[in-house]
């Protein structure tokens, strides 16, 4: 998409639902978040100019802006995956909207499956770094220098300010927290065993098929960033019973309360 479509798209956006400095992206099981504000508006993608339908269960694929505790949020509701057939520049043209829209801080969520030993379904992790295993980039093509630069420095995706920001968070409501790597795998099958076995000698701790190129996008377009990860299931191999993407969204609304806190506290840190 050329900066032009985005712009458009941005405007619409802004005239529905305002603009702010501080956003959510609701991972799989999360949608539910966007309840808990108040004077909530919302505009469904499909509304505006360029962006396709969400087709991911438990993905509303809607833009919602409310308040809680007196600040002003943008909530993306949903998000669009490469396994679904979308173009990397479809999946990450709601960041880039965000970012057009005055966002300056971006809370990344997902539902991840443990890769880490240590973990457990229901296990809450604090992204530190990621792994692309998908071979693609949204940043491939003409770079867009309204954005950012042609080679971003991709050392501290996640921003370090945000990180301390989530750890006393979690620490004032005793929560204990996993810290790890997460790695960006294509979908939509789960990985098999052997993947899973490889990923783990990599040095990844979760595995999932989103978030990666949101940061990409949010890291060229300059925005802070935080990555939040729901570990909803072990990974392949590591129990032995199937996943199922039910399984995935279960274990999202068991924890969603303790979920919901954390942002809660994180906001209010920011």
């Amino acid at each position: 998409m050329t900066y032009e479509e985005i712009l458009r798209a941005a405007q619409a956006a802004e005239a529905a639902i305002g603009t702010a400095e501080t956003a959510i992206v609701l991972g799989s099981g999360l949608g539910d978040y966007g309840e808990t504000f108040e004077n909530v508006r919302r505009i469904k993608y499909t509304d505006l100019p360029g962006f396709p339908a969400s087709t991911a269960p438990g993905h509303a694929g809607e833009f919602i802006a409310g308040e809680k505790n007196g600040k002003r949020v943008l909530i993306m509701n949903g998000r669009f995956h490469m396994y679904e057939g979308f173009d990397l520049s479809q999946i990450v043209l709601p960041i880039r909207v965000l970012k057009l829209l005055g966002v300056k801080n971006l809370i990344l969520t997902n539902a991840a499956g443990g890769v880490n030993m240590d973990f457990r379904p229901g296990d809450l992790m604090m992204i530190t770094d990621y792994i692309n295993l998908t071979g693609k980039s949204p940043l491939t093509g003409p770079n867009m220098a309204e954005f950012g630069p042609r080679f971003p420095d991709v050392s501290h995706v996640f921003t370090p300010t945000l990180q301390a920001a989530c750890r006393e968070a979690a620490e004032q409501m005793g929560l204990s927290i996993k810290e790890g790597v997460y790695c960006w795998m294509p979908g939509p099958c789960y990985e098999t065993p052997a993947e899973i076995r490889m990923i783990r000698t990599l040095g990844a701790d979760a595995v999932g098929m989103s978030t990666v190129p949101d940061a990409m996008a949010a890291c060229h377009a300059g925005m802070n960033v935080l990555g939040l990860s729901c570990i909803t299931n072990m990974a392949a191999g590591i129990l032995d019973q199937p996943i199922t993407h039910q399984e995935v969204l279960e274990t999202g609304k068991r924890i969603q309360a303790e979920f919901r806190a954390l942002i809660d506290h994180i906001l209010e840190k920011i």
